[in-house]
């Protein structure tokens, strides 16, 4: 697909337009292709690697530029790029019904291999296969969302499988070291986010060995550095408490 825009005279190859409705009139703007996707999940963040151009089209395929008029009554502005960006978050991507099936698809073997990675099975601590979680997804009939991150979305995958399978977040192991003075106190507001405890050991001070979620992690640590003013200390000895092999039905 290439277009033709007499307005600048540049000619756009590749490209995949992102179009919003505001105070009644439309607005589109000129992308690469596949880097929409990449910048609504977080992993793209330089704009320039996103946007063909910083113009503001009615209609990119004429080349059509909006009016700047236009612009500010409908965004309060007529900065160029923040009204990209607005249309690049809130924005609706154009594309074949083959190519949104493709992208899917792809969305959907992702969404399947970060719940293979993070997850097990909770009896026998061994994670299931990328094949396995994605036909459990069929299962459940889950149904791909293109305008929320693929980690968004396994999140909400895991939880929807729970109800079906034996299924949990892989544990993280901890090292906790507390002070002392506060460390009784400070292990009663720590239990209800420890899911096991593997060893204490209390000399000068409080050392314990524990699984988490990985859900807890950053309320731990800041547990442990607000309540011992970073006298206390947090250790990650393993990301994912799991048993060698993998998980078959």
């Amino acid at each position: 697909m290439s277009i033709f825009t007499p307005t600048n005279q540049i000619r756009l190859t590749n490209v995949a337009v992102v179009r919003i409705k505001k105070g009644g009139k439309r607005f589109e703007i000129a992308c690469y292709k596949n880097s929409v996707i990449s910048w609504r999940a977080g992993a793209e963040k330089d704009l320039d690697e996103v946007l063909q151009t910083h113009s503001v089209f009615v209609n990119v395929s004429k080349g059509q530029v909006a009016k700047k008029d236009d612009l500010t009554k409908s965004f309060g502005t007529d900065d160029l790029t923040e009204i990209c960006k607005e249309i690049l978050t809130k924005g609706e991507l154009q594309v074949s019904d083959k190519e949104r099936h493709s992208q899917l698809e792809t969305m959907f073997r992702d969404i399947a291999s970060i719940v293979a990675e993070k997850c097990v099975n909770p009896e026998t601590k061994r994670p299931y296969t990328v094949s396995l979680i994605e036909r459990a997804m069929k299962d459940i009939h889950y149904s791909v969302k293109a305008n929320k991150s693929t980690k968004q979305q396994a999140l909400e995958v895991i939880r929807q499988l729970k109800e079906s399978m034996e299924i949990q977040r892989a544990h993280m192991r901890l090292r906790l070291v507390l002070p002392a003075k506060e460390a009784k106190r400070l292990k009663e507001k720590l239990k209800p986010l420890l899911q096991v405890v593997e060893s204490e050991d209390f000399d000068e001070e409080l050392e314990m060995v524990v699984l988490v979620d990985p859900g807890c992690f950053r309320e731990i640590d800041e547990l442990i550095r607000c309540e011992t003013k970073g006298r206390g200390s947090l250790e990650v000895l393993n990301l994912k408490d799991v048993e060698e092999g993998e998980e078959k039905f």
